[in-house]
């Protein structure tokens, strides 16, 4: 493989999920792995009604404001104290600042780079919603909200002891680090460019019609600090919106573990598995909660890994100002950055200004809900619990008490998710670990706000790389334990598979 164009091309398994959904169409019927509604959720017609608090998915944070609107994802916790609203102002202001490189007379904002994703959050996180793939395969149609995650196996012991310990989740590519950076700074040329190009997959469902999957296959073009490892894994990455992600850390590490069933005793075909990874505010392994395979602890941590990988701004959490490069880029270690900390220190923003972003993305409010008690989203929620999705995508879960934010906990929450790791198949396998996911797993995504992202992000990419054009074809990748919901999704009328993603589009 020439290293100058390296290609990542998921297995040939089209042929195996189109084959499955058609001999399940033709024949099959969906009984076992059923969970329907409690009776409680259930109407006296056996549909399923609106439950007590549902229609605010944030609980007492849920936000109605600008709920129809292109800012319905940065709104503030409803329930927020008038006094913290100006610390949440304060923490968008740094989420949206343009960083620039150092030395700079704008000392507050310098120590961008070396090299680098993106010069600001806001500029991966678009109007902190849903990030998208490029829109074609020009150089001048590239998207800075996907990204290329690069790791290779542990070769050396020292690296099989980082990863036993959870010390470290994945072993970076030993030149170009654990991203693909594709901007410099003047003088420091970028790491690469990302090409992405897709074959479609015709899916014929149970009623004829046929539905054109995506599959895509990744590339890597100009290479600028030479040759990648030969046993480079690679893995794509939309942004994710941000909306409830303090509710989502304030969830019970006991409630989360109590779901898990990594052997699967139970038979229900689901075997949910927590990540553990390294917290370095504790200097233990923590829950995942945070990123596509739950690579990260809390939002506080998430910020300050994404600061420094994406941007290259060195904080308290990871104190060096060279962001992601490696030794092998010896220059871009050795430049200028920003750091005024103690002497040596490469931290670029201080812990005060890191804090203020944390508190900023705890509190992106959920929107409430829209028609969640419509005949038609009553329905496509009953068909959501029948077909099984409700297994992963679990619907509701309450607070704690151990969020650093006070109006926080307490709350019943409907998110959606589960926060554990499933195996979804080789379809949308990444082959690359992190943790305790293998290349198979990826944490379940939370729902909530989701028929939001066309009217926020003008767009309706989904999954970890955007190849889902809309909700029907991000269903139809589902495999792997997800494998009975799909079919059953498959093998619906027209009618109910529409009420079904009218409901989704409801939460």
């Amino acid at each position: 493989m020439p290293a100058e164009d390296r290609r990542i091309s998921k297995s040939p398994w089209a042929c195996g999920i189109v084959a499955g959904l058609v001999v399940f169409v033709a024949g099959a019927a969906f009984g076992e792995g059923r969970k329907p509604l409690a009776p409680a959720s259930l109407g006296g017609s056996g549909t399923a009604i609106l439950e007590p608090g549902e229609e605010s998915p944030g609980g007492m944070a849920t936000t109605t404001v600008g709920i129809s609107t292109a800012d319905a994802f940065s709104q503030l916790s409803a329930n927020m104290p008038f006094a913290r609203e100006l610390d949440f102002k304060i923490g968008n202001g740094i989420f949206r600042r343009n960083w620039v490189s150092a030395p700079s007379s704008t000392k507050s904002s310098d120590g961008l780079g070396p090299l680098y994703n993106a010069r600001a959050c806001q500029a991966c996180h678009l109007k902190d919603g849903r990030g998208h793939p490029p829109r074609g395969t020009e150089p001048e149609d590239r998207s800075i909200s996907i990204l290329l995650r690069l790791s290779v196996p542990p070769e050396t012991e020292a690296d099989r002891t980082l990863i036993a310990s959870g010390r470290a989740s994945a072993i970076g590519e030993p030149t170009y680090g654990g991203q693909l950076q594709e901007l410099g700074i003047q003088g420091h040329a970028g790491e690469g460019r990302m090409v992405v190009t897709y074959e479609e997959m015709p899916v014929t469902l149970a009623d004829g019609e046929i539905v054109n999957l995506r599959k895509p296959t990744y590339h890597i073009a100009d290479l600028g600090y030479g040759p990648m490892h030969p046993r480079t894994m690679i893995s794509p990455r939309l942004t994710p919106q941000m909306i409830g992600l303090g509710l989502l850390e304030a969830i019970p590490e006991a409630d989360i573990l109590a779901r898990e069933d990594p052997d699967d005793k139970d038979g229900d075909g689901i075997s949910g598995r927590a990540n553990r990874v390294w917290s370095v505010e504790n200097g233990a392994l923590m829950l995942g909660r945070f990123g596509w395979k739950a690579g990260q602890p809390t939002v506080k941590q998430q910020a300050a890994e994404a600061f420094a990988a994406d941007i290259g701004i060195g904080s308290p959490l990871v104190p060096h100002g060279y962001g992601d490069c490696t030794p092998a880029q010896k220059l871009c270690r050795e430049a200028p950055h920003g750091g005024r900390g103690a002497k040596g220190s490469g931290e670029e923003i201080n812990a005060k200004l890191l804090d203020l972003v944390a508190f900023y993305a705890r509190n992106l409010a959920v929107p409430a809900r829209r028609t969640p008690d419509a005949p038609d989203v009553l329905r496509g929620k009953q068909i959501f619990h029948d077909i099984g999705c409700a297994s992963c995508h679990v619907p509701s879960h309450k607070t704690g008490e151990q969020s650093p934010d006070e109006h926080l906990r307490g709350q019943t929450i409907w998110p959606y998710t589960d926060l554990l790791l499933h195996d979804m198949g080789d379809g949308l396998a990444d082959g690359r670990p992190e943790g305790r996911a293998d290349g198979r797993k990826w944490r379940t995504a939370p729902l909530w706000g989701i028929g939001l992202t066309e009217i926020v992000n003008g767009h309706t990419f989904f999954l970890h790389d955007g190849r889902a054009r809309n909700l029907t074809e991000a269903i139809l990748w589902h495999d792997g334990e997800a494998r009975k919901a799909r079919d059953a999704f498959a093998s619906l009328t027209a009618e109910d598979r529409r009420r079904l993603i009218a409901f989704v589009n409801s939460l």
